[in-house]
C-alpha cells in the first residue's frame, strides 16, 4: 500500500528554518521530520512512498538523491575520483517525488498524485507531525467499516483549569482540567479510497474543507481515536519539544531499532 505524504507547503509559522528549507525538511536530532514520519510507516511494512512537493522542492529531491552522503561515512578519493560508501544501510524505500505545485492547496495536492495511485485504497498524512498510532489497527479499522475516508483524531487537551462564568463576570465554578476537555482535531494519518479523488475539484481545493465535510454530509468519513502520543511541528516551540523527546530517548514514535 502507497503512503502519500504531504510536504510542498511554505510553513510559514516557523519561519526561523523554513525560509531556508520546506517544513518537513526541518530536522529533528540530525534528520528531516519527514525521514522520521517515512521510518515510522516502514517499521509497520509500508515502504512505498508519493511526497508531494512544492515550496523548495529541489531540497527535498537532493536529500533523497544523495541519501548515502546524508546518512552514511564516505571515503573521498581524490586520485582516482572514486568514493567510497562505508556502513552503508540501504532503507527499503521506493520514494516517488512529484511536483505538485508551488501555491497547489492540500486537495490539489493530493489530486495531482491521482496517477500515481493503482490499489484501491492508500494511507496519507501530514509531513509535518508525528505519532504512535497503530497503523495496523488503523486500517483494518477503516477495511471494516468499509467507507471512503478514515482519518486518526486526537484530543489536543486542555491545558488550564476550567472556570465556569456567569455573565456578570461572577466565577460559578472551578475544576481541573481533565482527559475529555480538550478538542478532538484531525491528526493526520489517514486511509483513503480511491474515491476520495472525485471530492477534490482543482488545485484550489483545501482537503480540509469542502472535500470533507462532503465526505461527512455522504456518512463516507470515520474517525480512528488515538489517545497515544501525537505532536505537529507548526511552531519552532514545538519543533524544540520534539527534538527533546528524540535527544532525551523518549521519542515515542522511534519503534525501530
Amino acid at each position: 500500500m502507497k503512503v502519500v505524504i504531504l510536504a510542498g507547503g511554505f510553513g510559514s509559522r516557523i519561519t526561523e528554518e523554513s525560509h531556508l528549507k520546506p517544513k518537513p525538511m526541518i530536522e529533528i536530532g540530525d534528520k528531516p521530520i519527514l525521514w522520521h514520519i517515512m521510518k515510522y510507516y516502514s517499521s509497520y511494512g509500508f515502504h512505498d512512498f508519493i511526497i508531494c512537493l512544492g515550496y523548495k522542492q529541489y531540497i527535498v529531491k537532493e536529500f533523497f538523491s544523495n541519501y548515502f552522503l546524508h546518512t552514511s561515512d564516505i571515503t573521498f578519493d581524490m586520485t582516482k575520483n572514486t568514493m567510497e560508501v562505508h556502513n552503508n544501510y540501504s532503507e527499503p524505500w521506493r520514494v516517488t517525488l512529484v511536483d505538485t505545485g508551488l501555491n497547489t492547496m492540500t486537495g490539489g495536492r493530493i489530486k495531482r498524485i491521482k496517477d500515481y495511485i493503482d490499489e484501491e485504497s492508500f494511507m496519507m498524512t501530514y509531513g509535518d507531525g508525528l505519532s504512535d498510532v497503530n497503523l495496523y489497527k488503523l486500517l483494518e479499522f477503516h477495511k471494516e467499516h468499509g467507507r471512503i475516508a478514515t482519518l486518526t483524531t486526537v484530543n489536543i487537551g486542555q491545558a488550564k483549569g476550567i472556570l465556569t462564568v456567569e455573565e456578570d463576570g461572577l466565577i460559578k465554578s472551578f475544576r481541573e482540567k481533565s482527559e475529555n476537555d480538550g478538542a478532538i482535531i484531525n491528526g493526520g494519518f489517514m486511509v483513503l479510497n480511491k474515491e476520495v479523488f472525485n471530492y477534490i475539484k482543482d488545485d484550489t481545493t483545501v482537503f480540509e474543507q469542502e472535500p470533507l465535510r462532503n465526505l461527512v454530509r455522504d456518512r463516507e468519513l470515520m474517525a480512528f481515536y488515538h489517545k497515544g502520543f501525537w505532536q505537529c511541528m507548526d511552531t519552532q516551540r514545538e519543533k524544540n519539544k520534539l527534538e527533546e523527546l528524540w535527544n532525551s530517548g523518549k521519542a515515542a514514535w522511534r519503534i525501530w531499532d
